[in-house]
């Protein structure tokens, strides 16, 4: 692609530094209302409805949306809204239980398999790790998604990049924590969604208007029917992968946890996830535009990294401040959630370790510079091959939704235990395991799922006909 000029260039990584900076201002004012560790932890019952809605909006919306969702857009149009819908009925699902999650006032997911099933050590730590491998693995392809993005724009290293976005991250997440990350989160998300409708005007209006984009792009991919232009197959394949992923999110959690008011907890999630819209709009409206000037490019992952090469340089500038906004405040997010596992479920809960407030807010520190490292060194290490990690939404999905939705469902009808949780994440993700050697055409998470399901049910039963006939032997 054309390289930008040196003054473009200058313009771009100033911009980005000021929006890095910008972000650490807030993130120090927005921090002094974490006044312990539970607000750096978990930010419990301080936050409104409409920072509830924006900051989920710019939890979701990071790396993911700028590529890979205008790249949907690219080939199949506004099959990209079938995709965002996967992630609206996620929300939604969540919604179903937003209220008793508020009301429990938990911190973390396995807070709530704890609460359901007795807190054992080994189910803590099992659902501690599943919680937090997604987030993990989000982070660190959200450092490759920032340095392969403004690699494009600026020709700095990707190296240099990753630890740029790496130190941005730590400035989020280090004042207050969750406080600091969900403040700071809702500023940024504001500038998202301005940005999202600008720069989607301008691919439209460089594509020659609506009615340039709808004469040379197929009707199949722009009139009304578009929603299944990419074939029942691939849209049965998101529902499968995106639905259990994002209702066992603990990022997604962790906002509801965090409502102000108990009544707000199930409204946030329903508005959060119509905000989620924006993204498709603006990665559809991109991807349209895109395909109506340049049908040819070589992957449509490239269509967001061709648009840039025509934005006029003011535009260009403040894209490349809306690539700093949108990936740092997902990133931020995703490091405050592994934290929270790592110091509430791992430390306290299984190690059995306890300290002071002030004790407890420096080892969440600690814990954080070290996994933004980890992330970044696994980015700069393997930059092209951190697909994997997408099998980590498969996995969490299948340890984590049978016990906690399903335990909501049987809590005041049978009775629970810790061994029916362990026994039900086991089969998750043995059942995920096996499909995924065996290479089925089914989304391996659907064979976890189901085998996760089945099992629990098995365990609950069994124990509720087994204590009846003790007690009529007895």
């Amino acid at each position: 692609m054309p390289k930008n000029s040196t003054g473009q260039i200058v313009a771009i990584v100033v911009a980005s530094l000021l929006i890095i900076a910008v972000g650490a201002l807030l993130s120090m004012y927005f921090g002094r209302r974490a006044r312990n560790a539970a607000d750096w932890l978990a930010a419990p019952e301080s936050l409104p409805l409409v920072v509830v809605v924006i900051t989920q909006f710019a939890t979701a919306v990071g790396g993911g949306v700028l590529i890979a969702h205008v790249g949907i857009a690219y080939s199949f149009g506004w099959s990209v809204f079938a995709y965002e819908g996967c992630v609206l009925l996620g929300f939604l699902g969540l919604a179903l239980i937003a209220r008793w999650l508020r009301e429990q006032r938990f911190t973390t997911v396995p807070d709530i398999v704890g609460r359901l099933f007795g807190a054992g050590k080994t189910v803590t730590t099992v659902a501690g790790i599943a919680a937090l491998i997604v987030p993990f693995g989000w982070l660190a392809t959200q450092f490759v998604a920032f340095a392969k993005l403004f690699g494009e724009l600026t020709g700095i290293p990707a190296t240099a990049l990753i630890v740029t976005i790496m130190v941005g991250s730590l400035i989020f997440v280090l004042p207050g924590g969750l406080t600091s990350v969900a403040w700071t989160d809702f500023v940024f998300g504001i500038f998202k969604i301005a940005m999202s409708l600008v720069v989607a005007g301008y691919a439209i209006h460089l594509a020659g208007g609506w009615s340039g984009i709808t004469g040379r792009v197929p009707a199949g991919l722009s009139g009304p029917g578009a929603i299944t232009a990419a074939g029942d197959e691939r849209i049965w394949l998101w529902v499968a992968a995106i639905v259990p992923g994002t209702l066992t999110n603990q990022l997604y959690f962790q906002r509801v946890f965090a409502t102000k008011k108990v009544g707000d907890a199930r409204r946030g999630l329903v508005l959060s996830g119509l905000t989620i819209l924006v993204a498709g709009v603006y990665a559809g409206c991109i991807g349209l535009a895109v395909r109506a000037m340049n049908p040819g490019l070589p992957s449509q992952e490239a269509a967001a990294g061709w648009l840039i090469t025509r934005l006029p340089t003011a535009l260009l500038v403040v894209y490349g401040a809306f690539l700093v906004a949108t990936i740092i405040s997902t990133t931020g997010a995703a490091l405050q959630s592994v934290v929270a596992n790592l110091t509430r479920d791992l430390y306290q809960n299984v190690a059995g370790r306890s300290r002071g407030d002030r004790g407890l807010v420096s080892l969440s520190r600690v814990f954080t510079v070290a996994v933004a490292v980890a992330a970044g060194l696994l980015a700069i290490a393997f930059p092209s091959a951190l697909d994997w990690l997408v099998a980590s939404y498969a996995y969490s999905a299948a340890a984590l939704a049978a016990p906690i939705f399903g335990g909501y469902l049987l809590r005041k009808r049978f009775p629970l235990r810790s061994s029916s949780a362990l026994a039900s994440m086991a089969a998750g993700l043995a059942g995920c395991a096996v499909a995924q050697f065996v290479g089925t055409t089914v989304p391996y998470a659907v064979y976890g799922i189901t085998a996760s399901v089945l099992v629990l049910l098995a365990f609950t039963i069994s124990r509720r006909t087994w204590s009846s006939a003790s007690t009529v032997d007895s």
